[in-house]
């Protein structure tokens, strides 16, 4: 498949500069939604994160008419049955901040003993273009922290440590990370199926 341009389906730059670093061998002009003003924001509603990933890449789609990727991500506790999983983003409420959110993880994780502190990143990407939607999924293993280690990343990048790895995603430099990150997996997928 061949694309020239591909608009991510985002305002954060965090996630743009993130994935443009991952899709810098491909030549593909990587655009974002800060240059579609008009675009409207969607409301992640759905229950799952294919959901979500679906209806704001299709929404952009929409509105740009050009190729669009856009993922929604989660971070699966084991002990909390999924949670926050698709509610990640807002788990500590509407207007939270990524610290909120990690205080409040850890404040329900308090007790919990390290053999019980599995957790797993899920990120899933949707391409939607003229004629074609597609989804892949990227999966980290790995088990929180009792505390935030690092100043790298953002959301719970301070709270998870993958496994097979002594640092937090947020110790890890933004190569590093972006090597063997969920998005990475998904994104590298997704990079596979351009290239096909």
């Amino acid at each position: 498949m061949k694309l020239d341009t591909l608009v991510l389906a985002t305002r954060n730059p965090h996630k743009t500069e993130e994935i443009r670093a991952m899709l810098a061998d491909l030549s593909i002009t990587v655009r974002d939604l800060t240059e579609f003003p008009d675009c409207p924001d969607v409301e992640e509603d759905g229950r799952t994160l294919e959901e979500n990933a679906m209806k704001k890449a299709l929404s952009a789609h929409r509105c740009t008419g050009l190729p669009v990727i856009a993922d929604d991500t989660g971070l699966e506790v084991y002990y909390l049955l999924g949670a926050p999983g698709v509610y990640s983003a807002r788990y500590a409420g509407e207007d939270a901040t990524y610290e909120d959110n990690n205080q409040k993880l850890l404040k329900e994780m308090t007790q919990v003993p390290p053999r019980k502190r599995q957790a797993r990143f899920r990120c899933v990407v949707a391409l939607v273009g003229k004629g074609f939607e597609q989804l892949f999924e990227g999966k980290v293993e790995g088990d929180i922290l009792r505390s935030p280690r690092g100043t790298n990343g953002f959301g719970y990048d301070p709270v998870f440590r993958p496994e097979g790895e002594e640092r937090s995603y947020a110790q890890l430099s933004a190569e590093e990370k972006n090597s063997i990150s969920h998005r990475a997996i998904a994104i590298r997928r997704l990079k596979e199926h351009l290239q096909s």
